[in-house]
């Protein structure tokens, strides 16, 4: 389930919004009235979406939106007339008055969203600092120089025993270099 932060500068605006979703079924983590709440709130938690207005009671929503963590989508309900000032792409718009149905619908499709989003990064291959990238070299041409393998076969031979010891490739490169320079 997706966490979300409510944020209107009207703490009655906020608990509105909140019963709204709670009855739809979505589950919302807090209701703040500031910006700095809302990041308080972010900095706690791994993902999520932030419902908020214009303006919150020290910020306005573009000032959120900079400082908010990446991995948090941002739907604004204001009125119509103030997405005129250079509204971020990455920030959904609904306009005032607002519509139950559509609340609900856009925030599951934000939800559907993120959760293709964060599947899709699990599934990228790690990427590797430069430290790294050298040990693992490093441990491939020890393998190629020793048992006169290719550097395919080396590296999946670190692979498999990375797999079989239930380590990580560094900490598995780490140990042939070890045992091999003994």
């Amino acid at each position: 389930m997706a966490n979300i932060i409510v944020a209107f500068s009207k703490p009655e605006d906020a608990k509105s919004i909140k019963n709204i979703l709670t009855r739809s079924g979505l589950q919302v983590i807090t209701v703040c009235t500031s910006g700095a709440q809302v990041l308080a709130q972010a900095e706690d938690l791994s993902s999520g979406i932030i419902v908020c207005g214009y303006r919150m009671t020290d910020m306005l929503f573009s000032e959120l939106h900079d400082c908010m963590p990446a991995e948090f989508s941002m739907l604004m309900v204001s009125s119509p007339s103030k997405w005129v000032a250079q509204v971020p792409e990455d920030i959904v718009c609904l306009p005032m008055p607002l519509k139950v149905h559509d609340l609900v619908s856009t925030l599951e499709m934000m939800i559907q969203a993120n959760s293709r989003r964060r599947k899709k990064l699990r599934q990228q291959p790690k990427q590797r600092n430069e430290e790294e990238q050298t040990l693992i070299s490093q441990a491939k041409n020890l393998l190629m120089e020793r048992n006169n393998m290719s550097e395919e076969e080396a590296h999946r031979y670190i692979q498999k025993c990375s797999m079989d010891s239930g380590t990580n490739l560094i900490e598995t490169a780490q140990m042939v270099i070890s045992l091999i320079n003994v």
